[in-house]
């Protein structure tokens, strides 16, 4: 194996073209550790929000962008008993997902689904641990339950309708146009709200109000939310795109007996990541082998195509995820 690689580095915070093809020397497995030959690499607001300056990597992780990819194990660490080398895996990583060869904890991999490629496998670990963990685990959806996500044509939109649809829930989305809103409803959403039209509180308290929201918004949409819940409804805040900060008459939490959580999933432990990874292969691969859910796919740019690849994303025309090829 050659000893250096190709990569994409951020070389100064900025827009998309501070995103520069480099050389770096390709990485070694860890104890737990194992390396992946990248096939694909997922794009996420993460990545953009890194190359802004703005999310800085946690402390040992590789400052290059990349939080999933897919490809083929070729090397292992002490103490890997799986994958194996030459295993083809999905992985979630602390960074480093932009380049020839990334290394992460083999307990983060996870099997490409049977009768999936490599590029819709690339998709599945940034987006599904982070609707999992939330929507499910901190959130605790349950069969019946009026869930409503924001942002529903994006990666997570997307895999949270899908998800929250397979397991019983009433789902509801927002999105910016008729072709986003028709998007969602294709996916499991029972009614896509465009909110360039519609207020969604309206809507969601016309319907007794939700019980869970998903919300990557923030700002303005904070106090909104709230009043979008029913009582004892959670919200669950797991991105800023309009800011960390808003007025809220927490009288309205008190009374209704209203939760408000949150996560984000980068700085959490290697263990919690692989508690996610157990829970993901258990209840959500099978829908995966079953073809009842599966990646929404929007679009693919080749490795130096990185900056690209990031204007799209943020252009907010996409629907779906997109991904970098890279071998």
């Amino acid at each position: 194996m050659t000893k250096t690689m190709r990569a994409v580095e951020i070389s100064q915070p900025g827009g998309p073209e501070v995103l520069r093809l480099t050389e770096r020397p390709v990485p070694e497995a860890s104890h737990g550790q194992v390396v992946i030959r990248v096939a694909y690499a997922g794009v996420n607001r993460p990545d953009a929000l890194q190359r802004a300056g703005s999310y800085a990597p946690p402390p040992g992780a590789s400052d290059l962008p990349g939080l999933e990819c897919s490809g083929e194990v070729i090397a292992t660490g002490p103490g890997v008993i799986w994958p194996a080398v030459g295993d083809q895996v999905c992985a979630l990583l602390p960074g480093g997902g932009y380049a020839d060869y990334v290394a992460t904890p083999a307990a983060h991999c996870l099997p490409v689904p049977q009768d999936m490629g490599l590029r819709e496998a690339a998709c599945l670990p940034e987006t599904f641990f982070t609707v999992w963990s939330n929507v499910f685990q901190r959130g605790g959806l349950q069969a019946g339950e009026r869930f409503l996500v924001h942002g529903g044509s994006s990666g997570i939109g997307t895999t949270a309708i899908q998800l929250a649809s397979a397991f019983g829930a009433r789902v509801f989305a927002t999105a910016g146009s008729a072709d986003k809103c028709a998007a969602c409803e294709e996916l499991g959403a029972e009614r896509a709200i465009n909110y360039r039209e519609e207020d969604f509180v309206e809507v969601m308290r016309g319907l007794g109000g939700a019980n869970l929201i998903l919300d990557m918004v923030g700002g303005d949409y904070i106090p909104r939310n709230v009043k979008a819940l029913a009582d004892e409804g959670r919200l669950v805040q797991i991105a800023f795109l309009q800011g960390p900060k808003a007025e809220l008459n927490f009288a309205q939490v008190m009374m209704r007996r209203l939760t408000i959580t949150g996560s984000t999933l980068r700085p959490q432990s290697d263990l919690a990541k692989a508690r996610i990874a157990q829970a993901l292969r258990a209840q959500v691969w099978p829908l995966l082998e079953a073809g009842r859910v599966a990646p929404v796919m929007d679009s693919d740019f080749a490795l130096d195509q990185a900056a690209e690849a990031h204007a799209r994303m943020e252009g907010s025309t996409h629907v779906g995820k997109i991904v970098l090829k890279v071998s």
